[in-house]
């Protein structure tokens, strides 16, 4: 929800205008999902920082162009080993799975969450989406 801070109105009617998307267009954009934040066991950061962000948005604009690879998780596709461009990198061994590792039960804690987070856009916003938390 990091767009919060900069969000200019109210998040519940930010948030209609993307799921009316569903109903004016055909074609609906993709989504993807980044955490650049992800630490290690260390605590230290695991990705090597902004500098090297475009390495992930190639692999995104590739999976919309429909060549790059992808592995299905829980939460959806992930890079595919070897999809990354990682060329010059100097990354600590295991570095890229432990990215792209989906903690299942990280995920179903987080996710019991989310019903709690959209009350906070009041029941309107909920009435007005013409569904429920979880269907």
């Amino acid at each position: 929800m990091a767009m919060m801070p900069f969000c200019g109105y109210n998040m519940g009617a930010y948030f209609q205008h993307w799921l009316d998307f569903s109903r004016k267009s055909k074609k609906l954009p993709r989504i993807f999902q980044v955490n650049w934040f992800r630490r290690g066991k260390d605590g230290r950061f695991i990705w090597p920082g902004y500098g090297e962000n475009l390495r992930v948005l190639k692999w995104i604009v590739g999976r919309v162009n429909g060549e790059a690879e992808a592995v299905e998780t829980p939460i959806g596709n992930v890079p595919a080993p070897g999809s990354l461009d990682l060329k010059g990198l100097d990354l600590p061994k295991g570095a890229i799975e432990e990215l792209l590792y989906v903690d299942r039960e990280g995920w179903l804690k987080e996710v019991s969450s989310f019903e709690k987070f959209f009350k906070t856009f009041g029941i309107d916003f909920l009435k007005r989406s013409g569904k429920s938390i979880g269907t």
